[in-house]
């Protein structure tokens, strides 16, 4: 199939040529006044200069070529020189047919191919998943999906930190308590209760106490000798990790977010010396007051960029030296097309840093493409970033309990205590509680903060994902008593309908065509969520897609219509757009329930 938008543009740029005005005009946007037309035209006034001729003057002049043009029922310019273009019944009918004719519901799969990797977990072992692991996962989870849906090959890599300082912090705290067995429960614990020892102050608040330094010290030697191999320090290690990992892996499958590679810090650290070395000798890192750095300002910035530091003074790694050292294991193992990195957007410079340091050291291919979507913060009611209660860090798991105890609650409340058991009054909500932390976030533009309403999250009405899956709910209700009724199941009733069956829908109700065009933008919808990095994008387009279902179930008597091919044109429309909804929730990394 062909984009509606690309359609359009091909028969307005032909009409242009045709009044004399040459290529590369004819440029069709969805039209901002729905009340005046369905598609507009403004490249009359575009090319008005060029051609020394008044905007409506040409509009008129390409009007009048379209006017025999069978996709439209209506194309005229309108000062200042707009065109202003309905789509003829036939042709939307025709689109829609196709759309339900292609087991793709008319999406365009990338022309090429590619293998992508998506970095977005970045969660550190040995503590648990809290909030500020929620959008990382969640917007990098839909990009891989929505990657995949396009035709590529994705591979999300949740890029543990486990080989930091956090696990010297660990070492020597576990050697103060002389404990030599733990659980998982008890590194919860261990972890902040060392971090805290090390970062005690005297009462200036900024000088570390004697005890507080001398712990530091020792967990930084800790975390040295880990790194060298030492064999009672990767004892300690690989328990946590053990832990850590099963831990880890729970929580995210909670959430429905899931990867395939489970690879760390600890994995590049191999290929680290001689990556340094071979900067020194590409002559592209240098010494700085004992520090290896890279330079990385280029002519272009209009802000001085500091260098980029690879090796510290004292001989450590950093998260750049880490992250390069990655690329180097990805692109021997993998030699993937592409990157996408997803993390907090006050981490760009670190990115820009060891993207340039990338490609200045040749670790990646010049036609690989390396992108960071960085995102803003999830904040509470009062603008600052979420908090529990007492004002501590929220923990994952107990975030997603509670919105699957809010919707619970009401579902409780609509239903009768025997319309659905327990049991499955909790799954539901589970299941709608995700949609709601899901589309709560991804709703949003990635790269701005949000605050987080539970109350909003979970309505059933307005732009939240209850309301949309309670649009497929209700869509897929409709579909299974018009199949009782002929005596069949839901699956056996194909739901489809002939062009000319669908042209009779889109001209006997204005809901239903209304339904037809907001259908035919599916796939300009989903390209852009993908070309754009753009979930939020996609979000957009069910709301509206689900805002026109509703208008034309309310308005339109489809069940009781009398006429039978009308009828059936109707379920046709429903059944589409049911799969597109299904679809696009597929690739945002939730799902609809059989009821709500």
């Amino acid at each position: 199939m062909t984009n509606t938008i690309d359609l359009l543009n091909a028969i307005l740029e032909d009409a242009f040529i045709k009044a004399g005005f040459g290529a590369g005009f004819g440029r069709v946007n969805v039209s901002n006044r729905p009340d005046l037309c369905e598609y507009q035209c403004n490249s009359a006034m575009a090319l008005a200069k060029k051609e020394h001729k008044k905007p409506i003057d040409i509009a008129n002049a390409v009007a009048d070529i379209l006017k025999d043009n069978k996709a439209f029922s209506k194309a005229e310019a309108c000062m200042p020189g707009f065109i202003n273009l309905d789509m003829s019944d036939e042709f939307i009918a025709s689109y829609i047919f196709d759309m339900q004719e292609d087991p793709d519901a008319g999406l365009i799969k990338d022309p090429e191919k590619k293998k992508i990797i998506v970095d977005y977990g970045g969660a550190n072992v040995a503590k648990p998943l809290h909030v500020g692991h929620l959008r990382s996962a969640v917007i990098g989870e839909a990009l891989k999906r929505i990657g995949a849906r396009m035709g590529n090959e994705m591979i999300g890599d949740v890029h543990l930190g486990d080989w930091g300082l956090q696990m010297g912090l660990i070492i020597e705290e576990l050697k103060d308590r002389n404990q030599k067995e733990f659980g998982i429960a008890d590194l919860e614990e261990i972890y902040p209760a060392a971090s805290k020892k090390s970062k005690e102050t005297e009462a200036d608040g900024k000088t570390l106490t004697p005890a507080a330094a001398e712990f530091k010290k020792r967990a930084l030697n800790a975390t040295s000798l880990l790194q060298s191999g030492d064999p009672e320090c990767m004892a300690v290690w690989k328990r946590i990790m053990e832990l850590s990992l099963a831990d880890l892996k729970k929580n995210y499958d909670s959430l429905d977010v899931h990867f395939e590679l489970w690879k760390g810090e600890s994995d590049a650290q191999k290929y680290i010396p001689d990556m340094l070395s071979d900067f020194e000798k590409k002559g592209i890192a240098y010494e700085s007051q004992g520090a290896l750095v890279v330079d990385v300002q280029e002519e272009s910035d209009t802000k001085e960029i500091p260098p980029c530091i690879v090796r510290k003074s004292d001989g450590s790694a950093l998260y750049a030296t880490t992250d390069l050292a990655t690329l180097v294991e990805r692109e021997l193992l993998y030699k993937p097309d592409a990157y996408i990195y997803v993390a907090d957007q006050r981490q760009s410079l670190h990115y820009l840093s060891f993207f340039r340091v990338a490609r200045k050291a040749g670790i990646v291919r010049p036609e690989e493409t390396l992108d960071f979507l960085g995102f803003g913060t999830m904040n509470g009611k009062d603008g600052k970033p979420f908090k529990t209660r007492a004002g501590g860090v929220m923990r994952l798991e107990i975030l997603i309990k509670d919105i699957s105890d809010a919707v619970y609650e009401k579902i409780r409340a609509t239903r009768n205590d025997n319309e659905i058991s327990e049991e499955e009054a909790r799954e539901i909500a589970k299941t709608v509680g995700l949609a709601a932390l899901k589309y709560g976030d991804l709703s949003n533009q990635a790269s701005k903060d949000y605050i987080f309403d539970m109350e909003r999250f979970t309505s059933f009405e307005g732009n939240t994902g209850p309301y949309i899956l309670y649009t497929i709910v209700r869509i897929g209700s409709i579909l299974r008593k018009y199949a009782e009724a002929l005596g069949m199941t839901a699956d056996e009733n194909s739901g489809s309908a002939s062009a000319e069956l669908i042209t009779k829908a889109v001209a006997a109700s204005k809901d239903a065509r209304a339904l037809a065009l907001v259908l035919m933008r599916y796939n300009e919808a989903a390209r852009q969520a993908w070309t754009q990095l753009a979930p939020h994008k996609l979000c957009q387009y069910i709301y509206e897609l689900s805002n026109a279902f509703n208008s034309f179930y309310h308005n339109v008597k489809i069940l009781s219509e009398e006429n039978a091919e009308l009828k059936k044109a109707y379920i046709a429309l429903l059944e589409l757009t049911r799969r597109v909804l299904s679809d696009s929730i597929n690739m945002l990394g939730f799902s609809a329930p059989e009821k709500m």
